[in-house]
């Protein structure tokens, strides 16, 4: 079977990409051959293998990092899925970030899965309608270990919490030293879609194989799975070069990520917590705005010497690059912003009454987690930051570089970063 992708069309108006979060516009789909049912015999069962069709060929991996990188993780995952002709398998999203006590949630809880089988015309599947939620059954499966072929530094496969929560016992076996793109580089960890795509076959899995180590509780030592293919880790995976998704030619954005639009419900609730900071009212159009993502947090481990007050960009230089995405949104499309919204992990009450004081508005979460959960709070603020006519975005942040990607292929919007690290970064 032949598959293609299509193309994303770029929405002119809020109220088109963001529709209110009236359940009753929730779109309605037609059964597809792409839909799951039609590449598993049924229902979810106690040991994956169960379930899987003797004439599909599958392919899963594990996340191991914050969020925005486990979505890069799985946008690698189906790109990867597409160049080997496989049906990915995604798990769900690990707390890593939100707290050890929080449980998982699943992809399809973010992202409209049913469009994105549509758009891709390709199958997607969720462990859990593979293997049962609750099931206690061991199951053994033997994979691909990168993380071991492309740093030094730790000699054990990528750790992940996702395969116990599977209950799946690995065997893992080192990938080929020649799959990372700068051979013997220890600052970059990256290797590329073409190599491992060459363990995805017969002859690959045949002839790099090597030794597998046992697994941790049946001491079994398992080759590489033919039918569930799988790699410990698929972050630091790129085409041409390292930090792919930065650029605009990024084939798995290109292919996969701008394919993956947020669920209608979780639009919905983003949509509403925009017109509450708005006070538009029920009757009212959604204005236009400008989104703002400034990250600081952890990222003051980064400034090193440099004071924080000198390492971070202050508002005034945020502003100046808010004011070059009004007028090139003025310039390009004929409309005037007067909304900007800031989302930061910034704790400074000085910081935020400037933001305040700047005419911006800011998202009340006070309640977000009692109404919603713990993961609603950074996933309403990543629905908000893509949502906009215009984005303002923080270098180095992976969170900044998707909802860049997203305002740029969803709105054709427009963009900028914001540098930090030293006093005057951004001059330009």
């Amino acid at each position: 079977m032949a598959w293609r992708t299509t193309t994303t069309p770029a929405l002119e108006s809020f109220e088109e990409v963001n529709n209110p979060s009236d359940l009753s516009q929730v779109p309605l789909y037609e059964p597809s051959p792409f839909d799951s049912e039609h590449y598993l015999k049924g229902e979810p069962t106690d040991n994956f293998r169960d379930n899987l069709r003797p004439d599909v060929n599958y392919i899963t991996s594990w996340v191991s990092a914050g969020w925005t990188n486990d979505v890069m993780t799985y946008i690698n995952l189906i790109y990867l899925g597409l160049l080997t002709n496989r049906v990915p398998v995604i798990p769900f999203f690990t707390p890593s970030h939100i707290g050890s006590q929080v449980p998982p949630i699943d992809f399809s809880e973010v992202f409209d899965m049913k469009r994105l089988r549509r758009d891709l015309r390709r199958p997607i599947l969720e462990w859990h309608e593979v293997k049962k939620r609750n099931s206690t059954s061991l199951d053994d499966l033997g994979c691909w270990d990168v993380w071991r072929a492309v740093q030094d530094r730790d000699n054990n496969a990528r750790y992940s919490p996702t395969p116990d929560l599977l209950r799946l016992d690995i065997s893992y076996s080192k990938a080929p030293s020649w799959i990372k793109i700068i051979p013997a580089y220890e600052h970059d960890q990256h290797s590329s879609f073409a190599a491992l795509s060459t363990l995805a076959f017969p002859e690959g899995r045949a002839e790099y194989g090597g030794d597998p180590l046992a697994s941790p509780i049946r001491k079994l030592k398992l080759p590489p799975d033919d039918q569930m293919l799988c790699y410990d880790y698929l972050y630091y995976v790129c085409a041409n070069q390292p930090f792919e998704f930065e650029f605009e030619f990024s084939p798995a954005w290109l292919h996969v990520g701008q394919f993956m639009r947020w669920t209608p419900r979780l639009q919905g609730i983003a949509n509403e917590y925009v017109r509450k900071a708005f006070g538009v009212e029920p009757h009212q159009e959604t204005p236009e705005y400008i989104a703002i993502h400034i990250r600081h947090g952890d990222f003051a481990n980064w400034c090193g010497d440099v004071p924080v007050s000198d390492c971070f960009a202050p508002l005034s230089v945020i502003a100046r690059r808010v004011d070059e995405v009004k007028h090139d949104i003025l310039e390009r499309k004929g409309i005037t912003i007067n909304h900007v919204i800031m989302t930061s992990d910034e704790r400074n009450t000085t910081w935020w009454d400037e933001v305040t004081a700047r005419g911006w508005y800011g998202i009340d979460h006070s309640k977000t987690k009692e109404l919603y959960g713990d993961w609603y709070p950074v996933l309403i603020d990543a629905t908000i930051q893509s949502s906009g006519l215009g984005f303002v975005g923080t270098d180095r942040s992976t969170m900044s570089v998707l909802a860049r990607r997203r305002v740029q292929s969803w709105r054709n919007g427009v963009t900028r970063t914001v540098k930090w690290g030293r006093p005057n970064s951004d001059d330009h």
